[in-house]
């Protein structure tokens, strides 16, 4: 336990650091919500005029030091800076140097930064995407994306839930949830290293929606040794005039008070991710943000990186 939180304290909003000797890596690329921070329209937000409280779409990638293999989890519309900053960690000479991109789900934040792989930009060849049922089929069909295809810049790769694929000394397992399908079903990732595991689960309705499903989400954090967790928003009433009840996602209020029973080790697993640009616990000093942390929970940070392997 004591080289999993060594790992989790290797954070830095400058270079990343690395754990010496670590084969396998899960590095954080991006945390906000899919529209990124500050938020187009949002003009009285802070971080227009303070670069440090930008924050990108919410994506990560694993890297194999031994094999150089990169794996991108969500193409998000950041995608140009969160691979140049990928690269300052792994870097690869050819463009764009993924092995692979598995997708959550059709929501903008997810998978538009496709868009940035096609003839009109780095023109790349044959990137393998990793897509469920539905999500390769709306690429497949809609345009701008089925040119993609047509031109051999993305090669769909098929996904099924509860079906591990193995990519650079990992294994992927997709898991449905319950989320908005307008466009394609919605899944997290299991990801499994030599040593250690994770939990990608950046957009869910709620965690009972889920238990009526027969999946409850405090397994899943007990099978894991870190989780990145649907985080949102903070609590209702953080947009101002708007009933937020029924927003579809958990709010970090009422994920902290239904995992208060669970013991502190595993607590700490848990890293907050996919905060809305009005979500409070973006700001270093929020006490928003201090009572998260005094709670025993974590809150993901761009750069972070934690060792999959030994």
């Amino acid at each position: 336990m004591l080289s999993v939180l060594t790992s989790l304290a290797l954070i830095t909003t400058g270079q990343p650091l690395a754990e010496p000797g670590c084969e396998l890596e899960l590095v954080v690329l991006g945390v906000a919500q899919d529209g990124g921070m500050p938020q187009f329209g949002s003009f009285e937000d802070p971080a227009w005029e303070d670069p440090s409280l930008r924050r990108t779409a919410t994506s990560i990638a694993v890297i194999n030091q031994d094999t150089q293999e990169r794996v991108l989890f969500e193409a998000t519309p950041d995608i140009r800076d969160q691979l140049y900053r990928l690269d300052r960690v792994l870097p690869r000479e050819d463009r764009p140097g993924l092995d692979g991109i598995f997708l959550t789900h059709a929501h903008m934040g997810h998978y538009t930064g496709l868009m940035f792989l096609g003839h009109e930009s780095i023109g790349a060849q044959g990137v393998p995407v990793y897509a469920m049922p539905d999500m390769s089929n709306y690429l497949f069909t809609n345009g701008p994306w089925d040119q993609l295809v047509r031109y051999g810049n993305i090669d769909l790769e098929p996904l099924a839930a509860e079906e591990a694929v193995e990519i650079a000394g990992m294994r992927v397992t997709p898991f449905l949830v319950p989320h908005r399908q307008e466009y394609s079903e919605v899944v997290g990732f299991h990801i499994q290293g030599p040593e250690r595991s994770a939990l990608f689960l950046p957009d869910i309705d709620s965690w009972e929606e889920w238990d009526e499903w027969g999946v409850r989400i405090e397994d899943w954090i007990a099978s894991v040794d870190v989780a990145y967790l649907d985080a949102t928003f903070f609590a209702n009433g953080e947009i101002a005039g708007r009933d937020m009840s029924g927003f579809p996602h958990p709010f970090i209020r009422h994920s902290m008070e239904r995992f208060a029973v669970l013991p502190d080790v595993e607590k700490s697993k848990i890293r907050f991710i996919h905060f809305n640009h009005t979500n409070p616990v973006r700001y270093p000093s929020s006490p928003e943000r201090q009572e998260v942390l005094a709670a025993g929970y974590g809150l993901a940070d761009e750069n972070e990186r934690f060792c999959l392997s030994e």
